[in-house]
């Protein structure tokens, strides 16, 4: 069997990044391991309950918490966010602080961000083991 790598990042909560790199043989147990470490390290930051949401939770929380429960699955604009945070959340926002704080969930690593031209679509990254750890062939 070829050796496999596999490479996680990690933000915590102040914006600090970590890199767990593994080479050779993969296994469900050793992936295990690196998930655990991970989880040691804050992990990625829970949502909180819709509750906490609505009541005094940040904006950037409230964003994020907009885009999961509307637009779990599909690839979406900064405007179909703005729709999305006003009418879930009742409040106005501005369409520059929803495009600065998608911009912030991309950079860690919440959405991925797709540019063409001018058009910058957000999608929510699934949270499956395959999708978590990247794997892939050493050469």
């Amino acid at each position: 069997m070829p050796a496999r790598k596999m490479r996680v990042e990690v933000y915590d909560d102040a914006g600090n990044r970590y890199t767990i790199s593994f080479e050779g043989r993969v296994t469900r147990e050793k992936a295990l391991r690196v998930f655990d470490m991970v989880e040691l390290l804050g992990g990625m930051p829970s949502i909180e309950t819709e509750s906490e949401i609505r009541g005094g939770a940040s904006k950037i929380d409230k964003v994020r918490f907009a885009v999961e429960r509307q637009l779990p699955l599909v690839w979406f604009t900064a405007k179909e966010a703005h729709s999305i945070y006003e009418t879930e959340l009742n409040e106005p926002i501005s369409l520059s602080t929803i495009s600065t704080y998608l911009s912030r969930l991309a950079n860690h690593g919440v959405l991925l961000r797709s540019r063409a031209s001018n058009k910058v679509r957000y999608r929510l990254v699934t949270q499956t083991l395959e999708k978590v750890f990247s794997v892939e062939n050493s050469r």
